[in-house]
């Protein structure tokens, strides 16, 4: 019965240092890179947080200028976050991100985030860049064709009733 006891508690005491092996280790290294949101469009606000980094840093992307990481105050992983607008020439894709924390190597995330081409939005079919007028000649005919034809069947419809 004492040799299980002890056999408990050795397992015990090893699993609880091989936990703690990897956070001794990682200590003060970035680590968790998070980019929110994940799909963005071009000349959008990114966010983008890292655990490990408690003195604040750089970030720096193709898709975005280099910008400022700040420390949290208060976070428990001592994490830094900093905010990047995207450049409006910005390709289509996904895009990685390089954080150098003051103090550490610089740590990269590949395909972070991705970068989705701009929504024009605005005019709809009448905007110059949509329909010509010819397509909106064409697509005023056939709505005038559809009211006069149901018109015609309407009125069919109604005389058939009196006879």
């Amino acid at each position: 019965m004492r040799t299980t006891r002890a056999l408990a508690v050795s397992a015990a005491a090893v699993a609880a240092v091989g936990l703690a092996a990897p956070m001794a280790v990682a200590w003060n290294t970035p680590s968790n890179i998070v980019a929110t949101p994940s799909v963005i469009a071009r000349g959008g606000q990114l966010t983008v947080t890292v655990d490990g980094c408690p003195r604040g840093g750089t970030m720096t992307s193709p898709a975005f200028p280099q910008a400022r990481l700040s420390p949290l105050l208060g976070s428990r992983n001592e994490s830094s976050s900093g905010t990047a607008t995207i450049n409006q020439d910005a390709r289509p894709g996904s895009y990685d991100i390089t954080v150098n924390c003051e103090g550490t190597g610089p740590l990269t995330r590949p395909a972070a985030f991705t970068v989705i081409g701009g929504v024009r939005g605005g005019l709809g079919g009448s905007s110059t860049t949509g329909a010509t007028p010819t397509d909106m000649a064409i697509g005023g005919g056939l709505v005038a064709a559809a009211a006069v034809g149901g018109g015609v069947f309407w009125m069919r419809r109604r005389s058939e009733r009196h006879i």
